[in-house]
């Protein structure tokens, strides 16, 4: 898949039309796949594109933090080649971008960029300087333009609407389960694994100090049954998310021992999928009952996966 950035007069694709999907796509849930699942419908054989931001929008509009990532640019480009796109282009949104009128944006990026002929875009799409521009405004402009629009309408599961936000609200909550059925996957996180103080393996229980991003977003405390890759090999494992207080910890860490291995992943880039929430985060008296409690929390661990 080509990846396109910079100035879009730059990105050189080849001139033939294509069909674009455009959205922040954070996570790339069932929602963005529907859009997706429609651009594939309308396309044909054309090459499909998908436009999307380096930057989130409002981070530049509001100027406050953007809200948690639920997938980094790098997970969702990995995510638009499995849905079969033949390049993704990445705004990266500035000042510039957002003064952008609506028909510069179409012309600029949609018609001279990416020689589009089919657009697809959620319901509620916005776009061009104080989001001036809604899909009809999109399809007014692509009649003049030769290019066809196609809005899907938001997915619905059990009365629930499919949204990042909604997303990131279940996993900070812990509520992982929620979060997969929303996704059409397991949430997961990615990171480098650093060096920590060996208090689990102290305990008969090492674990792997994961530091995540901290634009991403992060599950509540607790105890999660996870499945780990490491260079592309997948294990079982129980994490937890917390500030470990029966050692007097502060800060929060996310932690996970890998079931029935114990290899060096210092250093390793991991992403640590998960699968159900076990319990919350607590306190214990003593080191022995956190270890009996731990023990409790990997034969559940294993009940879960197993059943996966």
């Amino acid at each position: 898949m080509k990846v396109l950035r910079g100035d879009p007069a730059s990105w050189n694709l080849d001139e033939e039309p294509h069909a674009v999907a455009i959205g922040v796509f954070d996570g790339v849930h069932r929602g963005h796949k529907a859009v997706f699942k429609a651009l594939e419908e309308a396309a044909g054989d054309l090459p499909r594109v998908a436009l999307t931001f380096g930057t989130h929008p409002d981070q530049v509009v509001s100027d406050t933090p953007p809200p948690p990532a639920l997938a980094s640019i790098e997970q969702r480009l990995e995510l638009f080649e499995s849905e079969g796109f033949h390049a993704a282009a990445i705004i990266d949104f500035d000042t510039e971008v957002r003064a952008m009128s609506p028909e510069e944006f179409v012309d600029v990026y949609l018609i001279e960029a990416l020689t589009a002929k089919v657009v697809a875009v959620g319901e509620g799409f916005r776009f061009g300087y104080m989001a001036q521009g809604t899909v009809d405004t999109l399809r007014l402009l692509g009649k003049d333009r030769g290019l066809t629009v196609i809005e899907t309408s938001i997915v619905d599961i059990h009365g629930t609407e499919v949204r990042s936000s909604t997303i990131r609200a279940a996993v900070a909550s812990g509520g992982v389960e929620l979060a997969a059925r929303m996704l059409g996957r397991p949430f997961s996180i990615e990171g480098v694994v650093l060096p920590g103080d060996a208090r689990g393996r102290t305990i008969g229980f090492p674990t792997a100090n994961i530091a995540v991003p901290d634009a991403m977003v992060r599950p509540a405390g607790g105890v999660y049954a996870v499945v780990c890759t490491v260079d592309g090999v997948d294990y079982d494992g129980v994490c937890n998310v917390g500030t470990r207080p029966t050692f007097g910890g502060a800060d929060e860490m996310i932690e996970v021992h890998l079931l029935d291995v114990d290899i060096d992943l210092y250093d390793k880039h991991v992403r640590v999928a998960f699968i159900d929430r076990i319990r919350n985060e607590q306190r214990f008296t003593t080191v022995d009952a956190l270890v009996a409690q731990i023990e409790a929390d990997i034969e559940q661990a294993r009940s879960v996966l197993a059943e996966q």
